[in-house]
């Protein structure tokens, strides 16, 4: 996964993911950080596989990885993070040479990761939707009584 691992080195990549863990240095819900991201890459290739949907595992996680790469901006800017990550995805893919339908595939699922009616979709979107759901441990977080996450939203699951 050549490209993946361009992803990672990219400059513009470590600085946004720099910025969204400055950003939620103090933060005591979960955080947006790498290990939030592999997990999301990973689950999402798991649920893949069992799900028998296929798709290329680049592609499963470049969408991963890039997801929430601009969540510092939603709180400097108010700018919904799904936009602001979008936004410095296409760069980064563009850098890391994925082709226009591939980045067009993976902006998609970035830009619709928090919307709800793609939860249950066999795509790359669906799949996004649920991994980053079920990368978070709820039933753990001694934060969980005060999350603003709705309730069907949180993961009670060890998947």
């Amino acid at each position: 996964m050549e490209r993946v691992d361009q992803i990672i080195r990219n400059e513009l990549f470590q600085s946004n993911l720099a910025l969204n863990c400055a950003a939620e240095a103090d933060r005591r819900f979960c955080r947006h950080n790498i290990e939030h991201l592999l997990a999301v890459c990973r689950l999402a290739w798991i649920l893949c596989l069992e799900e028998k949907i296929d798709l290329p595992k680049e592609l499963v996680y470049a969408a991963g990885l890039l997801h929430d790469i601009g969540k510092h901006r939603q709180y400097k800017e108010g700018i919904p993070h799904e936009l602001a990550s979008a936004e410095i995805a296409e760069k980064i893919l563009t850098d890391c040479e994925f082709t226009i339908e591939e980045r067009e595939a993976i902006l998609s699922a970035i830009r619709s990761h928090r919307e709800e009616d793609v939860a249950s979709r066999n795509t790359l979107n669906g799949i996004l939707y649920r991994a980053d759901k079920a990368s978070r441990n709820c039933y753990a977080c001694p934060a969980e009584a005060d999350c603003n996450w709705k309730g069907e939203k949180k993961n009670f699951h060890v998947y």
